[in-house]
């Protein structure tokens, strides 16, 4: 019977996972985009930065802002998905190495309801896979700022996903 594995270990082959799939996407580094994970659950943050304002008046974030912040989130959480499922049964690649291909979904639509402005501050998001199948996925994410019941955002998503071999 083989040993378990340390706790660190574990954690250090998921932040790896995660830090390749995130760093494959110059998008998410531009607007500054990070993920707080939690086990297998993401949370996406914004960090606030006043290039990402629209409206200099109001100030608000910008509405293309809002909707990259909120499809990235479901982009991400459906390939941590499917990357976690590899990470836990033991058939990924050593992301740590940095020989494994990143394979995203690509967007069939998404479509964002504003809710609110964006205010001048961090915002964070969360999406939930409503459906996910060998070709097709279903996602809903929603986007807040300072408390998580008074979104400022929320979207919807339809995604063709990557076929496995390639």
């Amino acid at each position: 019977m083989r040993k378990p594995e340390p706790v660190q270990v574990i954690k250090q082959r998921r932040d790896a996972a995660l830090e390749k799939l995130i760093s494959g996407v110059p998008y998410i580094q531009f607007l500054g985009i990070q993920f707080d994970r939690r086990g297998d659950e993401l949370t996406a943050v914004l960090p606030f930065d006043d290039k990402l304002i629209g409206n200099p008046i109001l100030p608000a974030i910008h509405g293309g802002v809002t909707a990259a912040f909120l499809e990235t989130t479901a982009l991400i959480e459906l390939a941590w998905g499917m990357m976690w499922q590899e990470i836990e049964s033991g058939s990924a690649p050593d992301f740590q190495m940095g020989d494994a291909p990143i394979r995203l979904p690509k967007t069939i639509d998404f479509t964002v309801d504003y809710l609110r402005s964006g205010l001048p501050r961090d915002a964070y998001a969360r999406a939930t896979i409503n459906r996910s199948g060998r070709r097709y996925a279903s996602v809903h994410v929603e986007g807040w700022q300072d408390n998580r019941s008074r979104l400022f955002a929320q979207a919807t998503g339809h995604f063709l996903m990557p076929s496995s071999n390639g």
